[in-house]
């Protein structure tokens, strides 16, 4: 059995077992392995804030949001919108084919769509902002000075990174190539593509300005010498 610095118990509920099976039955290992230490990081790192599961939130829909955010990066999620939109909307046609009550699917979808704009979840709720706090630990290390000693350790050991932050850039990126609509300028996916097509032209906002065709110009400096 797990310590209390090492747990790594999952939700039980025929739903989230039939969730976690759906993600790790259509994604790449790295991303399936992602998505449920994204859960783990955010319990633990609301639990560091004071935040008990069942009590100030809701622990099977943290999971589920979590578990099921990355679905627009494979190729069962990949559609023609950014890819978290398309992730939000996979998953939520998967908890209705499930029966999960319209509220919680909403839950569920803002989670997933917002999970890489930092400063909206934690607006939204309780468990929108656990689910982004879990995947920015995951990928970019956000408070995990906050998870127990040897916590990270513990959670690498039975689900490997597999150079997660780069092999998810590179299919995020490889979407935007073949598909350009799905990164627009000045988003994530399309920041992402420019940094793994450098030969692309980087779209300034500037540039997006001028396209508008309503000729706005830059305004003179009111600095005084």
């Amino acid at each position: 059995m797990s310590s209390p610095t090492h747990r790594i118990d999952l939700p039980d509920s025929e739903l989230a077992r039939a969730a976690k099976q759906f993600v790790y039955d259509v994604s790449p290992a790295f991303v399936a392995h992602h998505s449920l230490r994204s859960y783990l990081f955010g319990r633990e790192l609301a639990a560091a804030k004071g935040l008990q599961p069942d009590v100030d939130y809701d622990d099977e829909l943290v999971f589920l949001s979590c578990i099921l955010h990355d679905l627009g990066v494979t190729e069962h999620g990949n559609g023609d919108q950014r890819f978290e939109v398309d992730g939000a909307d996979v998953s939520a046609r998967f908890l209705r084919e499930h029966g999960v009550p319209e509220a919680r699917v909403s839950t569920v979808w803002q989670a997933i769509a917002l999970h890489t704009s930092v400063g909206l979840a934690h607006r939204f709720g309780a468990e929108q902002a656990i689910t982004h706090l879990g995947i920015g630990a995951d990928i970019v290390g956000n408070d995990k000075h906050l998870l127990p000693s040897g916590y990270a350790d513990h959670v690498h050991a039975a689900w490997p990174r597999h150079d997660l932050g780069y092999a998810l850039a590179e299919l995020i990126a490889d979407q935007v190539q073949a598909n350009p609509q799905k990164g627009p300028p000045l988003t994530f996916p399309g920041h992402l593509h420019q940094l793994m097509y450098p030969v692309t032209p980087t779209v300034t906002w500037f540039e997006v300005v001028g396209a508008a065709g309503w000729n706005d110009r830059p305004r003179a400096s009111t600095t005084t010498p």
